[in-house]
């Protein structure tokens, strides 16, 4: 793989990580979801998961079944055969609807301060097609690269407890669905009824890493019809 610098090291007497020494982008997201998907594929005798995230990859083993040094070659010969004709580039990008609104969106408040309408809000983040860069902190929880930057805005400096499901939100330059109610510190700007992880459904989510999503906007009426819920006293 010419196009991606990389490293493999030892962080424990049974984890590797590959780290990637190359700007994220969409093309190296979709790189390391394949590569990851393979070291686990090629080697799930001694490989317990293999984990990927925005420019690294860890990888679990069972070190008395393959040495550290056996095992970074095995990851170096995926690595350094993967050509990106190997994944298929044509997908269909993801549809989601979004109620942005105040009752389920308190954040938008931060970005009235800077001079922005609800309007403005609307527009900027419904305007690019997003892509799936890395899926973790919880199961379904799909991190979207990346907002314009008028949107782009730290995380909260303290937690809420319990943000509700399918919470819309933004931190630093990401934007995300909280798949299930969860504590989080993402910045809240609307909600999504649709429901995106399903333990007992294949796929349990429709989230991969390089999957493409595009929101759109809907109003209250059309967000109640579609299941969605307005949670009162979480804000």
């Amino acid at each position: 793989m010419d196009d991606f610098r990389y490293r493999i090291e030892p962080i424990s007497e049974t984890a590797l990580m590959v780290r990637f020494v190359h700007p994220s982008s969409k093309s190296l997201s979709m790189a390391i979801g394949y590569i990851a998907n393979e070291i686990y594929r090629q080697h799930a005798h001694f490989i317990m998961n293999a984990t990927p995230a925005y420019d690294s990859i860890l990888v679990d083993y069972l070190p008395n079944r393959i040495s550290p040094s056996a095992l970074t070659k095995a990851i170096e010969a995926i690595i350094d055969h993967y050509q990106p004709t190997q994944i298929a580039t044509k997908r269909e990008v993801i549809p989601l609807p979004v109620y942005y609104d105040s009752q389920v969106g308190p954040d938008l408040a931060l970005y009235k301060d800077r001079g922005l309408s609800l309007d403005d809000v609307i527009a900027l983040h419904t305007e690019r097609t997003y892509f799936v860069s890395a899926i973790g902190f919880s199961a379904g929880f799909a991190f979207l690269s990346d907002v314009p930057p008028e949107l782009e805005h730290p995380r909260q400096s303290t937690p809420r407890l319990n943000v509700p499901k399918g919470s819309v939100a933004i931190a630093g330059s990401k934007t995300a669905i909280y798949p299930s109610a969860s504590p989080g510190g993402w910045n809240i700007i609307g909600n999504c009824p649709i429901d995106l992880y399903d333990p007992n459904q294949t796929p349990v989510t429709p989230f991969s890493i390089g999957a493409e999503v595009k929101f759109y906007s809907i109003d209250k009426a059309t967000f109640i019809e579609f299941g969605g819920q307005i949670h009162e006293g979480w804000k």
